[in-house]
């Protein structure tokens, strides 16, 4: 296009263009650009003025020449795909009719905030410093598919509305930023997706608001960060997919509102992570999957735990906040695998490196209960057997309650009557104590039970604790080993 025939508007921007210096056509520094559309000819550009410009504008020795517009009306579409641009773009506060195209473009630093667009086209861009979208308002998708930004990429306070588009609202799949992901309060109708994204700093969505129904709000599937994520105080109704990120700093969901009933809330499967924060004031509406992640420090409120959750092979080293075991077992009962035992080992081997070791046993017998409960029924029954008498080795003092039990009922019951000696002249004294021990212990022998025969209900008696000793015996040695082992 020609840089001829311009309206003053026009002219005024090519005058200044030359030097860098601003053009501000604003009746007031709060004016809202969502109006612009009715703005006049005297603050109307046209999109191919503004293309001519940064293609091929007048320059000025000793100046740096740049595109700095407020406050004007953009009429027509901004063609730059392929270009290469070699001065800074900034049009702020800017009102655009059409979508602009830069797809493939390379651009210096490109600031269009506070600007209201119908959507952006930048697919493959690259972008030789950072890219400014700070409270600019879109009406449709915004595509950086393949961005390439040095710097940091802006989005705070940031709007796109465009809930009937078919597809992401916002793309940014496979972008590289050589910075920050910076998007605090950013508000979405639609999906987000920054799969396979790599930030080399942080990405920040405090404050956010996710909107896409029960689609998936924000999908982070492959995502590689270098520092962390910020996500405290996020709202998102929709599904949250972090699935096979790489976060070595932390991924702070902490008082974040996770909304997608009768689905996944949030999916942070084989992932690495270092920290994962999970904590209220927050919620958790939907199904929440750890399955396959490793994270080294794992907080995770009791109250914030879903009734749905998936933790097969789920990793961690520490979990916090630290709360007695039975806070922590109903987490277990509603995974949606069923019983899984590395779930059980990874709790109790959290709870011994932090040298709780009754929460740990406590962990065990449950593990112990639930298996059970998958066997079928004679093994059942041997398993009850084993946690009325011993807590399965975990509560051994229980089985001296039962031995002591026996013993007083024994010693009473045979104190009463004695039982007639087998050989008068060779029997030794009569011991209820010790003749109740040696129907109780099956490998010892005080010399009783062989000299003396009871009769009757007295003989049913013996041959009772006969057996019982002997039920102690094997289920105290099967606790024991069991015991033994897990150490």
């Amino acid at each position: 296009m020609e840089l001829n025939d311009l309206t003053p508007a026009e002219a005024r921007v090519r005058r200044a263009f030359a030097t860098g210096e601003a053009v501000d056509f604003r009746a007031a520094r709060g004016e809202d650009a969502t109006g612009g559309g009715t703005w006049g000819p005297e603050r109307t550009v046209r999109a191919g003025v503004l293309r001519a410009l940064l293609l091929a504008g007048p320059q000025q020795d000793g100046e740096t020449a740049a595109l700095n517009l407020s406050g004007a009306r953009i009429t027509g579409p901004l063609e730059l795909q392929y270009a290469t641009v070699d001065h800074p773009v900034r049009l702020r506060h800017c009102h655009f009719d059409e979508v602009p195209r830069l797809y493939a473009a390379r651009l210096r630093e490109v600031n269009l905030s506070e600007s209201v667009l119908p959507g952006l086209v930048a697919h493959a861009v690259r972008v030789d410093g950072v890219l400014r979208l700070t409270r600019t308002r879109f009406g449709g998708m915004v595509r950086l598919g393949g961005a390439e930004v040095t710097g940091s990429l802006y989005l705070e306070g940031a709007e796109i509305d465009a809930p009937d588009a078919e597809g992401p609202v916002l793309q940014l799949n496979q972008a590289v930023l050589g910075a920050d992901l910076w998007a605090p309060g950013l508000r979405t109708r639609g999906q987000v997706r920054i799969s396979g994204a790599s930030v080399a700093g942080r990405l920040t969505l405090r404050d956010a608001d996710l909107d896409a129904g029960d689609g998936t709000a924000l999908d982070a599937q492959g995502l590689s960060v270098g520092s962390g994520v910020t996500a405290t105080c996020l709202r998102a109704r929709g599904r949250l997919d972090f699935q096979g990120a790489r976060v070595p700093g932390t991924l702070d969901l902490a008082h974040a509102h996770l909304s997608c009933p009768g689905g996944t809330a949030l999916r942070a499967s084989s992932c690495v992570i270092g920290e994962l924060w999970l904590f209220r004031p927050g919620s958790v509406e939907g199904a929440l999957r750890l399955r396959r992640s490793q994270i080294d420090m794992l907080t995770l409120a009791p109250e914030m735990v879903p009734d749905e959750v998936y933790l097969g092979d789920l990793t961690y080293t520490a979990l916090l906040p630290h709360v007695p075991a039975q806070q922590r077992l109903p987490m277990l009962e509603r995974d949606g695998d069923g019983y899984l035992p590395y779930a059980y080992e990874q709790l109790t081997a959290a709870y011994r490196r932090s040298g709780d070791d009754d929460a740990a046993r406590l962990v065990q017998l449950a593990k112990q209960r639930r298996h059970r409960r998958t066997l079928p029924w004679y093994a059942r029954a041997w398993g009850h057997l084993q946690d009325a008498t011993v807590g399965y080795g975990f509560r051994p003092l229980r089985a001296c309650g039962w031995l002591l039990s026996l013993l007083a009922v024994g010693s009473v019951v045979y104190g009463l009557r004695h039982p007639p000696p087998l050989k008068p002249a060779e029997s030794p004294d009569f011991n209820p104590v010790f003749y109740t021990l040696d129907l109780l212990l099956p490998v010892i022998s005080f010399g009783q039970e062989n000299a003396f025969a009871p009769e009757g209900w007295y003989q049913t008696l013996s041959y009772f604790l006969i057996l019982m000793g002997w039920i102690l015996a094997t289920t105290v040695v099967a606790g024991v080993t069991r015991t033994v082992s897990r150490q």
